[in-house]
């Protein structure tokens, strides 16, 4: 018996401090995560959604500009990101301004700078923004030529063919203070459960995200040798080796099935690893290619667009992380020094810990402001999606269906499929953004 768990301690051993590494990991960005969650949840609550509705019917330069701007102040869950793309679509925005919407929704937003500067400094926070905004370039510049013609009019076609018209519900009290003036919305207390529900809603929904990040990236710094890394990345051949790093980049994105803010840990892990600095911007954009994502644009698109989409995306991508790198470089702003560890692994009184105590308080109240919504007169239009947890607004849910006589809202089809699948449940009707449809027997 002895003998047996001696020999289990080698790899027990390896995976306690992988464990270890990514709980620090986690550690070293909660009040990042806090500040940054606790941000969006206010904008989705004071922003209207209509607002970011209008005036994409093209992707000309003022309509590009505004998806990413609107794509900024939303949620950067990248199945809400890519379910909120299509609703613009089939409510008649250009396809290319929606898909500049899910890019910047993913790649621009606040709490995913912040999480960088804190895991792995300032250049690579800023290299997020400067190459986000070359891709999204990059993308109205060559979408326009890349998506057009039969491909484009069938999707549209397919999403709006399985729409018949059923009524949309009606906004509920607080969906409607989102039209009124700042001074009256920020002065709502059921504004700010809302915004709380919010934030907290996002937590949950990217809460397998988060962990699957943190652990996998405290496995990888760990059990990882270099000499993997030195195989999988090329160096010291120049030009040639950050132009593999920048394809290879998104390919690891593509196998490893992290989305979203996930996908920062695991970068981390990347760059200690021996990944270049145009490769891990490559990385963590390529966050939209993730192997579950490219099946759900399969079923909203079909595979003829899936697979145009795909292309471009990752030479968008890559092309990004490549331009990227020769900018910081030419600025002398790429790291000399790669961290022998990515964050202290034992806890210690610095600026860290103290800001974490502050946000750990902090979010106590906004967790208080959550429960206690309804009393604050919060949750006016407002639904929880069953699957992910997600506060979606009901009069614009990207998917819903009838379940036991009740209607059930989802911030995506993703979650609705896997709540059917779960539940055994054939669904009858299914609605987009406001409009009932027949799934048939897809």
């Amino acid at each position: 018996m002895s003998g047996a768990l001696l020999g289990s301690l080698p790899v027990l051993d390896p995976v306690g401090r992988s464990l270890r590494e990514g709980f620090f990991m986690f550690w070293e960005t909660l009040w990042p995560l806090i500040l940054g969650f606790g941000l969006s949840g206010a904008v989705q609550a004071f922003v209207s959604r209509e607002t970011m509705q209008t005036k994409l019917g093209d992707h000309g330069p003022a309509a590009v500009a505004r998806a990413s701007g609107y794509g900024m102040v939303s949620s950067s869950c990248s199945y809400a990101a890519s379910a909120m793309s299509k609703s613009l679509f089939v409510k008649g925005a250009d396809f290319l301004a929606s898909t500049v919407f899910m890019f910047a929704s993913t790649n621009l937003v606040l709490e995913l700078g912040i999480v960088l500067v804190v895991l792995m400094g300032w250049q690579f926070a800023a290299a997020e923004f400067v190459g986000g905004a070359i891709m999204i370039v990059l993308l109205a510049l060559l979408g326009g030529l890349w998506f057009r013609g039969r491909s484009i009019a069938e999707a549209r076609h397919r999403l709006t063919a399985e729409s018949a018209g059923g009524e949309q519900p009606g906004p509920g009290e607080n969906t409607r203070l989102q039209g009124e003036p700042w001074r009256k919305k920020l002065r709502s207390a059921g504004g700010w459960s809302d915004a709380a529900t919010y934030t907290m809603a996002d937590l949950t929904m990217l809460r397998k995200e988060l962990v699957i990040g943190y652990t996998v990236a405290g496995f990888i710094t760990v059990v990882v040798p270099t000499h993997v890394w030195n195989v999988v990345f090329l160096h010291g051949h120049g030009f040639w080796t950050s132009l593999e790093n920048v394809i290879v980049g998104p390919f690891i994105a593509v196998i490893s099935f992290v989305c979203s803010i996930g996908n920062v840990p695991l970068a981390a892990a990347l760059w200690q690893g021996g990944i270049s600095f145009g490769g891990v911007i490559s990385f963590i954009f390529a966050d939209l290619i993730a192997l579950p994502l490219l099946l759900i644009y399969r079923r909203y698109y079909g595979m003829r667009l899936t697979l145009r989409m795909l292309a471009l995306f990752w030479a968008t991508m890559a092309t990004a992380g490549l331009i990227t790198e020769g900018i910081f470089t030419a600025a002398g702003m790429i790291p000399a020094n790669r961290a022998v560890t990515v964050a202290p692994t034992h806890f210690q009184w610095n600026y860290t810990t103290y800001l974490n105590i502050v946000f750990l308080a902090l979010f106590g109240l906004l967790y208080w402001t959550y429960r206690n919504r309804e009393r604050l007169g919060g949750g006016g239009g407002y639904a929880f999606d069953p699957v992910c947890g997600m506060q979606v607004q009901t009069a614009h849910a990207p998917a819903s269906l009838l379940h036991l006589g009740h209607p059930v809202y989802f911030c995506s089809d993703h979650c609705l499929v896997r709540f059917s699948t779960d539940r055994g449940v054939q669904p009858e009707r299914l609605s987009g953004p406001g409009e009932l449809h027949h799934t048939g027997g897809r």
